[in-house]
């Protein structure tokens, strides 16, 4: 049974790993067709918090809220059920989750058979061309480059067409032509209605990107900014009336 929804709203999460404590109270919303911005430095909970909306990671206090389907953690029978809400996420990791042995078409072809997809040769023809390598889908992909093999990692967590996206630090090692076809591949997906959550500390790449950022630090919300503009200045003078 397909879980659908409409937002996730975040209510005062916390998380702790014995007596340190990753996360403290966080509280925000984000909508469909929105894409959010989780910015703060390495080590701010970034990473964690992606790992609690993706039902990875149990909140030691808190909820996550997948519109009105409920919590993934709730007893009751109105409860979200996990394994489906699952098929309605994409999580693109550090780790990209590629067969590198393999080609690109490969890849797609058998994630696609994963998710039991329909036609996984017409799925992965399509997520080729939405990649721009269709003129190297039959590559082995330990030959591409870093940039390349992100874009095929982004069209294998969106190959069963989520509902909501996850992205840590996806900037990482791409170049400014990778970057810019990236970050319109995210433009797309939000006129789809898909609702994106994406982690990063490197402002410059991500200016006018969103609709929404919230700023952490130290597992703690600092500021929520509605379609922010001059990041990389929110985010300074924030750091230093915070450190005051």
């Amino acid at each position: 049974m397909t879980q659908n929804f409409d937002q996730v709203t975040v209510s005062d999460v916390s998380r702790h790993f014995g007596r340190r404590r990753a996360l403290s109270n966080l509280s925000f919303r984000c909508e469909t067709g929105s894409i959010l911005g989780l910015l703060g430095p390495n080590g701010a909970g970034k990473s964690t918090l992606l790992a609690i909306l993706a039902t990875l990671l149990r909140p030691t206090s808190g909820a996550v809220q997948y519109g009105s389907l409920g919590t993934v953690h709730d007893t009751k029978s109105t409860g979200v059920n996990g394994l489906a809400l699952r098929a309605q996420i994409g999580f693109l990791t550090h780790d990209l989750g590629l067969y590198t042995e393999l080609t690109a078409r490969e890849n797609l072809e058998f994630f696609a058979g994963i998710y039991g997809l329909e036609n996984v040769a017409t799925v992965a023809e399509c997520a080729l061309s939405h990649a721009d390598l269709l003129k190297r889908a039959d590559d082995p992909v330990v030959s591409f480059s870093r940039g390349m093999r992100q874009r095929i990692a982004l069209e294998r967590v969106l190959i069963h067409g989520p509902q909501l996206l996850l992205l840590d630090e996806p900037f990482t090692g791409l170049d400014d032509q990778s970057v810019a076809t990236f970050i319109a591949r995210l433009f797309d997906l939000r006129t789809k209605g898909t609702i994106t959550v994406l982690a990063t500390h490197d402002l410059e790449m991500v200016e006018g990107l969103f609709d929404q950022a919230v700023l952490i630090r130290d597992g703690r919300m600092l500021e929520t900014m509605i379609r922010p503009k001059s990041l990389r200045s929110l985010y300074q003078s924030t750091i230093k009336r915070e450190s005051q």
